[in-house]
């Protein structure tokens, strides 16, 4: 029973070659028998998305399979039916054609050598300085370029020479047969370690390795608003890498300590006053103190507990962006204890002129409340 090569492919018969050539990736990656051990059926649906792939990124083919079915789509000397797309299942699995480069299947030119490993460091910070941001300096113990050997590795008067394994590649790949035809693996070089080079007469200093151990000291600029958590990421920071291999990147992390009064809400702050009854009847204008200096806050006459006074722009810079937060100050209104006999008598004659029935001041419990269910 004859197979229809758009319907395997699951594309439509207008489709576009592109379109064609990224569903035939889809379904190769997902049918691959690497990926599907032991599953005849994947293998066997793997072989026909591949003709059928074959087929419909030819021009000519498709048209001849447009018209005649697969007898007039197929090609002819290739029992799998790959002819010249070969390079497309390579490129499907490994990221690129292993033949394209002619050196007998050792890939595309020198890998070069490795980066060198990321670094982490951890940095504390007062409440302040993370809210208006600050450069501080950081010290870590990593690898730098060994001056001696000019990070080449090799002692003077010597060069690394490319390496007689993998050719300059930094990669080794092997063949093996599968129902599809030759398969090609790739891995790293074990004898030059992936950088294409070997070093005969290593550096005294670094044996080799074109970098040494120290201690660096970078500066770091900390934006302002950065949070507690926030990671910061110098590029190119890290270790060198083996061999003039690039460096890897240093990851700073910050920690805020906590202030004493305000407390952070993203880009707000907020903040508790604790005001008397007489400020909070009567209203005052008090010297209040902010990240930024003294203000004068406007306490309003007839102020209730839990009132919010909002002060804009003063609290936290945006990262991304212009402005800043809000600082958000929680009224309470405190209940004075302790009275002396004078206030005593004010208050009970504010009262008087109030209304308000109050109690004897016997601070003495006269009768004990049951329960209705007692």
């Amino acid at each position: 029973m004859s197979v229809d090569y758009y319907e395997l492919l699951g594309v439509d018969r207008a489709a576009s070659q592109d379109d064609i050539k990224r569903a035939y990736r889809r379904l190769a990656r997902q049918l691959h028998p690497d990926a599907n051990p032991g599953d005849p059926a994947a293998e066997e649906r793997f072989k026909q998305v591949a003709i059928a792939y074959e087929v419909l990124s030819d021009p000519d083919r498709r048209a001849r399979y447009d018209r005649f079915g697969p007898e007039g789509g197929a090609g002819v000397g290739d029992p799998f039916g790959f002819g010249g797309g070969l390079g497309d299942l390579f490129d499907a699995f490994f990221g690129g054609n292993p033949f394209s480069s002619g050196g007998g299947g050792r890939g595309r030119g020198p890998a070069g050598p490795p980066r060198g490993a990321d670094l982490e460091a951890v940095v504390d910070l007062a409440f302040e300085q993370a809210v208006f941001g600050v450069q501080v300096p950081v010290t870590v113990r990593t690898a730098v370029v060994c001056d001696t050997c000019a990070a080449s590795g090799a002692a003077s008067g010597s060069t690394p020479t490319t390496c007689p394994d993998c050719g300059g590649a930094g990669q080794i790949r092997r063949v093996r047969q599968s129902l599809l035809g030759q398969m090609v693996t790739a891995g790293p070089c074990p004898r030059c370690g992936a950088s294409g080079q070997v070093v005969r007469s290593p550096c005294p200093d670094c044996r080799g390795e074109g970098r040494r151990s120290a201690e660096r000291t970078y500066t770091v600029d900390v934006p302002a608003g950065v949070d507690h958590g926030s990671t910061l990421r110098l590029s190119g920071r890290g270790m060198a890498g083996p061999r003039g291999g690039p460096a890897g990147d240093l990851y700073v992390h910050v920690r805020v300590k906590p202030h004493e009064r305000f407390v952070r809400n993203g880009v707000d702050l907020l903040d508790d006053l604790h005001v008397s009854i007489t400020q909070a009847a009567l209203g005052a204008e008090l010297a209040y103190e902010t990240l930024d200096g003294d203000e004068e806050l406007v306490i309003p006459a007839g102020t209730q507990h839990g009132l919010e006074l909002r002060l804009r722009g003063r609290g936290v810079p945006h990262l991304e962006g212009r402005g800043r937060g809000d600082l958000i100050v929680h009224v309470s209104v405190d209940v004075p204890t302790g009275l002396s006999k004078e206030e005593e008598e004010v208050l009970r004659r504010f009262a008087e002129l109030r209304g308000d029935e109050v109690g004897s001041g016997d601070r003495r419990p006269r009768r004990r409340f049951r329960s209705a269910r007692a």
